[in-house]
């Protein structure tokens, strides 16, 4: 029975340009199991079962995303809980966790490290806490020193961030303002952020810009400008020598060397897991063009 809904639903979900790998998703969250579980061992739905699948693909078909309607998205090694109001974390942003832990790593091997010290983290835009979360728990797993801050705004995405935290049991302190005027007075060794950096009008699927925030995925009419407010602020909190690690839309890669040459050295470009332009870092000048 369960093998013939789930030819049923697939066939469905390819009719409709969507994965199939979907439709054992939403039967492996129906049954409370591990998707690879549906492959080793023999499943049957009880009719309530059958029935919530039923609607489930038929939600799915409707275009909201396979994250929200399970109610998490997989990130590295973690689980997030993900529904309206926050950006879904895609895998391409895990590859900023691992330039940042090599930072924190990097920062903690030297000579003048000391003891007792914290290497302070700050991702800017937190999200769902993906990358703040990740970075706190597996730097505790290597014994990593680290004071990991979630800078959020928007309502929407602070419920799920601070209910993230929680669930994973790591230590991130969440502030809550915009990233303009958050952390004043604070200096930093590190940060990290994923902002909103798709130009205005660009073609998405529709799952995406019928269901996500707009506010988490669009960056202005070139796509740059509020990128170029997420710089702006990394520049006023981290310390010299400071590490800014940023995901960043393909076209951007000339116009952001640009906007970090006043304040950056070592900017270095990287790309995604698709082979595209995605991220860059670039250290704190130890003297910026404001004297600080």
């Amino acid at each position: 029975m369960l093998k013939e809904l789930l030819r049923v639903a697939r066939r469905e979900l390819s009719e409709s340009s969507i994965s199939e790998v979907d439709a054992e998703l939403l039967a492996a969250f129906v049954l409370g199991v591990g998707r690879m579980e549906l492959h080793a061992k023999e499943f049957n739905f009880s009719p309530e079962q059958e029935a919530e699948f039923t609607n489930l693909i038929s939600e799915r078909k409707s275009g909201i995303p396979v994250q929200y309607l399970t109610g998490e998205a997989h990130f590295r090694y973690l689980s997030f809980d993900v529904g309206p109001g926050v950006l879904i974390p895609r895998p391409e942003t895990e590859l900023l966790v691992d330039a940042a832990l090599v930072e924190i790593e990097r920062i903690q091997s030297s000579a003048t490290w000391r003891t007792g010290n914290r290497t302070s983290v700050v991702d800017l835009g937190a999200g769902s806490g993906a990358i703040a979360i990740s970075i706190a728990d597996e730097a505790r797993k290597r014994n990593l020193a680290v004071q990991v801050v979630a800078v959020e705004s928007e309502k929407g995405a602070l419920a799920w961030l601070e209910r993230n935290i929680a669930k994973h049991d790591v230590d991130v302190r969440v502030v809550k303002d915009d990233v303009a005027t958050a952390l004043e007075g604070i200096k930093c060794d590190l940060v990290v952020t994923n902002p909103p950096y798709i130009p205005d009008g660009s073609a998405l699927p529709t799952e995406v810009v019928s269901h996500e925030p707009a506010t988490a995925l669009f960056g202005g009419i070139a796509g740059i400008e509020v990128p170029s407010q997420f710089i702006e602020s990394a520049t006023r909190i981290l310390k010299p020598g400071g590490l800014l690690i940023l995901e960043h839309h393909e076209s951007q890669v000339e116009t952001l060397a640009a906007l970090l040459a006043p304040d950056y050295v070592d900017i270095a470009h990287f790309k995604d897991l698709a082979d595209r332009p995605r991220w860059l870092t670039a250290r704190r000048n130890n003297l910026g063009r404001n004297g600080e």
